[in-house]
């Protein structure tokens, strides 16, 4: 049977050349199940089955994923490459409806879940869509044989093949379009970032919904032939159990944190003794990430390095190696080899090297667009190829990418520019500071000021915690004119749905209790 999709190919490839090297290994500790790739290719071949023959599902049509991290995962987004279908992961963390506003813009054909998400996804099948919607338990896609008499569709290097929706933290969500040639593209990126070896086995804990834990790790390795550990969730506990017991050539050599992760890592008790001694390298993905947490890595011997990109550019598109990582710490690193990258000013013109700009970029694995049910051929949401970011940043004398925060963000006070970023990560490893946030008030002397407010920890330093206290760590941080004209404490920060503070409720929600 003819493979067109070059994704899929490449699968079926790893296969015929290596069949008993493990591709997945799934679970948490104690729980896992090994996938070779000839058993991963044997799934897609079932799942690609069920798909056309039982499910009747054509080429174009959507199939949403709702659930936790499965290895069922990854073969069902081959599957749908092999039969032109678009692989659409949901935020499982959305309310009700959320879920059903991102089904109703998509319109996909198919909804499969887990268990766990089992009364969701019946919710959202009798919401009575304009649109005919099936739900699917994910192991009824290999519970049984499927028809082997299959009729694969060609499918062209550059068809769509997978739908992620950003967070919306400024509206409704918005579905990024990813083209197979894309996808592939990301990879050879997250390759020359990781140089994966045979030998390597990535632990992947972060959730796929989002193309974080999905394509900067998890799917570059596997189509590099590499062995990923996947956690159904991110558990400190679980992650640093993995790193740190067991055979070492069976340990994981990388893995993917986010900020937050990185924080729960390093507050959970196990740290201290944990043996890390099978990691070379950690990638963090964040446009910018708290110097502290980065030096308690770095004390360990484990360099972090850094990817910086979004759901819209694959994500990969700058890479702070690990070789790097310690002598740029805080850097975004440098462009990969098959980017275009530059910074603009508010008029669109590029600035000079030392100036901040707003980073633009163009490159094969950026998204083809922003999904429009009505106009699926012409999306939107690239300038000239270009996709305008909305993180500010500056390239130094040898070309090394430093953010330093969103154009949104920035406050401008008596004619200064002020990142909240600078001020938060300042305060990151802070004792008694659970979260913190800056955001720019109105101000009849300066336009605007900064206002930083603290969540506290539960423990007697976050009980103890005062804003005099606060400032006067600022005051050797940080430039006088960027501290906080206030220092406000609150239970809670106002979130999306992926964890982002969403500043302009948080901006209201202050504005509205001061006046």
């Amino acid at each position: 049977m003819k493979e067109s999709s070059t994704l899929a190919q490449r699968f079926q490839a790893l296969a015929q050349s290596q069949p008993s090297h493990s591709a997945i290994r799934f679970g948490m500790p104690g729980q896992t199940e090994d996938i070779d790739f000839a058993k991963f290719w044997r799934r897609v071949e079932r799942v690609t089955g069920h798909l056309q023959a039982s499910l009747g599902l054509q080429a174009g049509q959507r199939v949403a994923w709702l659930g936790l991290n499965h290895e069922l995962q990854c073969v069902t987004l081959v599957a749908c490459a092999r039969l032109g279908l678009i692989f659409m992961p949901l935020n499982f963390r959305l309310a009700l409806a959320e879920l059903n506003a991102v089904l109703q813009d998509a319109q996909p054909s198919l909804l499969v879940h887990d268990d766990l998400h089992a009364d969701t996804a019946k919710a959202l099948t009798q919401e009575g869509h304009v649109f005919r919607l099936q739900s699917c338990p994910l192991d009824d896609l290999i519970a049984t044989s499927s028809s082997k008499a299959l009729n694969l569709p060609t499918v062209s290097a550059d068809a769509d093949v997978l739908l992620v929706y950003t967070s919306g933290t400024t509206g409704l969500p918005k579905g990024a379009v990813h083209t197979q040639a894309g996808l592939l593209a990301n990879a050879k990126a997250s390759q020359e970032a990781h140089q994966f070896k045979s030998q390597d086995i990535v632990l992947s804990a972060l959730p796929m919904f989002h193309v974080g834990g999905l394509c900067i790790q998890t799917l570059p390795a596997l189509l590099s032939g590499v062995t990923v550990h996947l956690h159904p969730r991110f558990e400190a506990a679980a992650w640093l159990h993995d790193v740190s017991q067991g055979d070492l050539a069976e340990r994981p050599t990388l893995s993917l944190l986010v900020p937050a992760t990185l924080r729960a890592v390093l507050e959970h008790p196990a740290w201290p003794q944990a043996d890390l001694q099978s990691l070379r390298g950690i990638m963090a993905g964040s446009s910018t990430l708290p110097t502290s947490y980065l030096e308690k890595f770095h004390a360990r011997g484990i360099p972090v390095g850094q990817i910086y990109g979004t759901t819209e550019t694959g994500p990969v598109s700058v890479i702070l190696k690990f070789q790097d990582a310690m002598a740029r710490m805080g850097f975004a690193g440098w462009p990969h080899a098959d980017v275009s990258l530059k910074l603009i000013d508010a008029q669109g013109q590029e600035v000079a090297q030392g100036e901040t700009g707003e980073v633009c970029v163009r490159a094969s694995n950026v998204m083809r667009g922003y999904w429009h049910l009505g106009n699926p051929k012409a999306l939107k949401g690239l300038q000239d190829g270009w996709f305008h970011s909305g993180d500010m940043g500056y390239l130094d004398a040898q070309g090394c990418l430093q953010i330093v925060g969103r154009n949104k963000d920035m406050i401008i006070s008596g004619g200064e520019n002020i990142y909240p970023a600078e001020i938060e990560n300042a305060l990151a490893s802070f004792p008694g500071v659970a979260e913190c946030a800056v955001v720019g008030l109105p101000d009849d002397r300066w336009g605007e000021v900064p206002v930083l407010v603290l969540v506290r920890q539960g423990n007697a330093e976050g009980a103890s915690l005062q804003a005099d206290t606060v400032l006067s760590h600022l005051q050797h941080q940080i430039a006088r004119f960027k501290l906080p004209r206030r220092v406000l404490f609150m239970p809670q920060l106002p979130k999306s749905a992926l964890g982002k503070v969403q500043k302009p409720l948080l901006q209201q929600q202050l504005q509205t209790s001061i006046s």
